[in-house]
């Protein structure tokens, strides 16, 4: 197939992180699908564009096997709200023209993943003018999260993003959730046609994890980077007003008389001002480090004791499942899983961790304080997520069942 993606978020190739839709492509072109993809100009987290998109609107690159049309995005993006809602509708507009008069020859269908929301406009339309099948993909319940978290409060805004979901929807030939929780959201609360539904969801990078669990030196490892004589909890990604971080500084404050570090790697809108809160609170056992590449990501992972989960407390991330617990579960570590809902479950099944009530620093606490003189426990649970994962959730495999779902609408 020949397959046009349109995914703002699409990595780079030295983007610190990783990208179920970087890992997706490669398996896709592996099998001998032809992948276009039009990406954003903007990192989610990032300040600025790279100097080579300055004053462009337009970038082609290659990307191993992957041909990628970067597309403008405005630079006030992560500046305040009504920036990154310009980011948004800049990317729809670019994109779009993109879709119909850059992204040459024929396409067998278009994929959109969301958030942002809005995309899906450019999408459905290139699909429309262009002749095929639309595939819509819902990674976040938008505009539900962002009206939660208190980002989203404009009611005409809100009005209107509600408008563009019912639109997106209704015309989408197959829509792809990332959990359970949000297929049951849309065919029983949107009223979504269960045979327009299907569900792949995030999923644990093995590629990459089964070779550091083989080669890295974790002694080693540990020892120049300053993490022997730690407890190490480690948080990978978004420090954003979702997250709600500053929970894990109030846990390090109650865990001051132990050993425990917690160690957060990511960029976003807050993290200024959690290292700011932490400097004034002189909080020793809580570290920041800027995001890395993905391979170095997994290294702090397999020196870490446990991974950390976390969200803000509000009922729409019940529905979520977050990225990074499938990378923990890759590299055999035990989750602090401070997400109720659908993530819980998913770590009790897998008895792969500990549920702890988000922003519930007693129980923070409490638990973390279980899990430190107890190393039997912490392999078993580890242990017993990688198995979990490697039998449900392996990334390569769900790759190959999602182009599977999508011929069949060709």
């Amino acid at each position: 197939m020949n397959i046009l993606l349109i995914h703002q978020y699409f990595l780079e190739e030295d983007d610190p992180g990783g990208s179920r839709w970087n890992e997706f492509t490669r398996v896709w072109t592996a099998q001998g699908h032809t992948i276009t993809v039009l990406a954003g100009m903007m990192h989610y987290n990032g300040k600025e564009k790279r100097p080579e998109y300055k004053g462009k609107y337009f970038v082609k690159k290659q990307q191993g096997s992957v041909n990628v049309l970067r597309c403008h995005v405005s630079e006030a993006y992560n500046k305040h709200f009504i920036g990154r809602l310009w980011g948004y509708f800049s990317f729809m507009f670019s994109s779009l023209y993109a879709g119909l008069f850059k992204a040459k020859g024929k396409y067998d269908v278009v994929i959109v993943t969301s958030p942002p929301l809005f995309v899906g406009v450019s999408g459905y339309l290139v699909s429309r003018l262009r002749r095929m099948p639309f595939v819509f993909e819902v990674r976040d319940l938008w505009p539900e999260s962002a009206i939660d978290t208190g980002v989203l409060t404009n009611k005409l805004i809100i009005k209107l993003a509600y408008w563009v979901e019912g639109f997106i929807y209704k015309r989408a030939k197959l829509i792809n959730v990332l959990t359970p929780a949000f297929y049951n959201t849309l065919r029983d609360r949107k009223h979504i046609p269960e045979n327009k539904l299907i569900q792949i969801s995030n999923a644990s990078d093995f590629s990459l994890s089964e070779e550091l669990l083989r080669t890295l030196d974790v002694p080693a490892f540990r020892r120049q980077h300053d993490l022997d004589g730690h407890f190490v909890i480690t948080y990978v990604g978004a420090h954003g007003v979702a997250n709600y971080l500053e929970q894990l500084l109030d846990a390090g404050e109650a865990l001051k008389d132990t050993n425990v570090l917690f160690l957060l790697i990511g960029q976003g809108m807050e993290k200024d001002k959690l290292v700011k809160m932490a400097a004034e609170r002189n909080s020793t056992n809580v570290r920041f480090l800027d995001s890395v590449p993905k391979a170095e990501v997994f290294r702090y992972i397999l020196a870490s004791e446990m991974g950390a989960s976390v969200l803000k407390r509000v009922d729409t991330f019940k529905t979520v499942y977050s990225n990074k617990t499938f990378d923990y579960m890759s590299c055999k570590k035990p989750i602090l899983m401070a997400i109720d809902g659908v993530s819980r479950e998913l770590v009790e099944a897998a008895a792969a961790g500990v549920y702890v009530e988000p922003e519930n620093i007693g129980e923070y606490n409490r638990i973390i304080r279980q899990y430190l003189h107890d190393p039997e426990r912490l392999k078993r649970e580890g242990e017993s997520g990688y198995r979990f994962a490697k039998e449900n959730f392996d990334r390569e495999v769900l790759a190959k069942k999602y182009v599977e779902y999508i011929s069949k609408i060709i």
